[in-house]
Formats: C-alpha cells, sequence, structure tokens
C-alpha cells in the first residue's frame, strides 16, 4: 500500500524550487497560488535567502504551495471540482493510488488536497492565516525548539517535563522535539537527558505549544468560510495518528494542532498496522522519508527533491 506524505516547517531550504520551474505550467499555477497567498511564492522558493523563508508567515504558503506542485507534477492532485468550479489541479482522482496521506505540522494541509478534503485554493487560503498567526503569536515570547536525539524516550520526556518544556513533535525513530522559552531551553540544553544528543532548530517559536495558543482562534475564524468534504482517501491525523473521520473533523483537529504536539510516530504506527509498503514524500522531501527508513523497515521510499525524483516516484504509483 501506499503512502503519500507531505512534510512540515524546517523542509524548506533556499532555492529549492528552482529546478521544478523548468516543468511546463508549474510557474503559471505558483503565480496563481501567490495571487492567493499574497506572497511571492516562485521569488522565495528561488532567490530568497535561509532568513527570509525562516518566517513563519512565509515558510508555511510556500511548503504548501511547494507541495501541490510537486502533487501535480506527479500526477496525484485531485481533478478539478465539478460542482463548485474550484480548481483542483491535473484531472486526476483523488489520492491516485495511494493508500494513505499524511502530513507533518502544516503539511497536513497539503495532504487534505491530495484527500479531496480541501481544494488547494481553500488550503492555501488556510495557511496563509496560519501562518500569519502563528508567527504573530511567536513574536510575543522569545521561544524556540531543539531536536532531542536517542535516549531513552521516557527519560527525554520526564527531562522536558522537568525543565516546563513541551513535548512538541514526538517524531518516533528516536527524535523528539522540545518547545518553549529560550531561557528554559538553555537550562535543558545545560542538562541533557543521558545518551541524548540536542540539536537547536533554526525556527520563529515553539510551534505546537500553548505559546501557539492566541493562534488557534484567528485560524478558527478563518476556517469558518471554509466548506471541507469528507476524505475520498484515509487522511491520518497528526493528534493520534487516527484516521480522520470526515471533513468538519479535519478542520477541528487541524485547528487545535496549532497549540498541540505532532505525534508522527503515531502516524508511522498506523502506516504500519495499514500495511504500508511504499512512502512517497512531496516537495521538500527527506525529513519523513529518514524517519520512515528508521521506523518502518522494508518500506520503500522515495523523497521528491528535484524533478529527477520523478520517475522514481511514478514507479510506486499503481
Amino acid at each position: 500500500m501506499l503512502v503519500i506524505v507531505a512534510p512540515g516547517q524546517g523542509a524548506q531550504t533556499p532555492g529549492f524550487l528552482t529546478p521544478w520551474l523548468e516543468i511546463p505550467g508549474l510557474a503559471d499555477r505558483l503565480s496563481a497560488w501567490s495571487e492567493v497567498t499574497g506572497l511571492d511564492l516562485i521569488a522565495y522558493g528561488t532567490t530568497a535567502d535561509a532568513d527570509e523563508i525562516r518566517d513563519t508567515a512565509v515558510a508555511q504558503p510556500l511548503l504548501v504551495a511547494a507541495g501541490l506542485a510537486a502533487a501535480e507534477a506527479l500526477g496525484v492532485l485531485p481533478a478539478p471540482d465539478r460542482d463548485s468550479g474550484a480548481d483542483g489541479g491535473s484531472g486526476t482522482v483523488a489520492g491516485r493510488g495511494a493508500g494513505l496521506v499524511a502530513g507533518h505540522s502544516v503539511g497536513e494541509l497539503t495532504a487534505a488536497v491530495l484527500a479531496g478534503v480541501l481544494t488547494p485554493e481553500q488550503a492555501l487560503t488556510l495557511v496563509r492565516e496560519r501562518g500569519r498567526a502563528m508567527a504573530e503569536a511567536a513574536a510575543v515570547t522569545e521561544t524556540g525548539m531543539v531536536a532531542v536525539l536517542g535516549g531513552v524516550e521516557d527519560d527525554v520526556l520526564a527531562a522536558i517535563d522537568k525543565h516546563g518544556l513541551t513535548p512538541a513533535n514526538i517524531n518516533g525513530a528516536g527524535q523528539i522535539v522540545a518547545g518553549g522559552t529560550t531561557e528554559r531551553l538553555a537550562d535543558f540544553t545545560a542538562e541533557p537527558p543521558a545518551r541524548a544528543r540536542l540539536i537547536p532548530l533554526s525556527v520563529a517559536g515553539a510551534f505546537h505549544t500553548a505559546h501557539m495558543a492566541p493562534a488557534v482562534e484567528r485560524l478558527r475564524a478563518a476556517a469558518a468560510s471554509v466548506t471541507p468534504r469528507d476524505p475520498s482517501v484515509t487522511l491520518l491525523s497528526n493528534a493520534d495518528g487516527a484516521a480522520v473521520g470526515g471533513g468538519a473533523d479535519f478542520m477541528e483537529r487541524m485547528i487545535d494542532q496549532v497549540a498541540n504536539p505532532v505525534r508522527w510516530d503515531a502516524c508511522m504506527a498506523a502506516m504500519a498496522e495499514r500495511g504500508a509498503t511504499a512512502m512517497i514524500e512531496l516537495l521538500p522531501g527527506g525529513t519523513l522519508t529518514g524517519l520512515a527508513k528508521r521506523a518502518l523497515r522494508g518500506v520503500t521510499a522515495v523523497a521528491l527533491k528535484t524533478p529527477a525524483d520523478l520517475d522514481a516516484a511514478r514507479d510506486l504509483l499503481p
């Protein structure tokens, strides 16, 4: 069974969109989506530097647009909605052969488009507001995130709790990300869990913690104008790895997720339980397939980084 996944914030690198603009029609698509987001997505994906695309209000729309563009190039972006006239993409059916779809953090919005829950335009409208709201929430207090690699999970979680931090991402494969104030992170770094390696992350705030609470209601207000559909492909939730029950369930989970931990470990466990045999990670790929290679042994994984990866990904499509 094929799983298609979408990465979250931090996966972007300067210039990562450049080779994709050689695909006919992709620049036009990104230009249209730039109008929706109010950002020059092509410039941010080609000429912007690392600091510019680190900005949460930029990074989140850029990542969703990039994932959708790669999905279109791969031929898995859902067909336009004939009832509403919404332009959904390339004329394929939702999911095209995928048994499961999932996204890490903001990647859930990309995955929701693949599942037929949202149109690209709806997802980009929501991520525009999500990015802005989370950027504003991050500016209230000086916060950050630190990746913890290795160690005994119970010991790592206990150390995170001891220092008043939140396990913002429990990613599986021996990786947990702690989030909180920079002062508490400094104390945590000075007293790391046994046999664990700590890596400060270049992010603008403590995402998926209580520090993001101000962004929740703003996103809820933006979501009130969006009418989602029930998924036509099984869509896994970051909250607990469970299959989303319907369009309304997805929206509620997606909104609450802004201030609550990402359980990618639970998502991968659900993939294993449901018999996943192959994974395609949309642009900018690498992070989630890297986790899968350690936690989902035997699963063939392809990460879309450049158009040269498309052929290997197409080989996994039914």
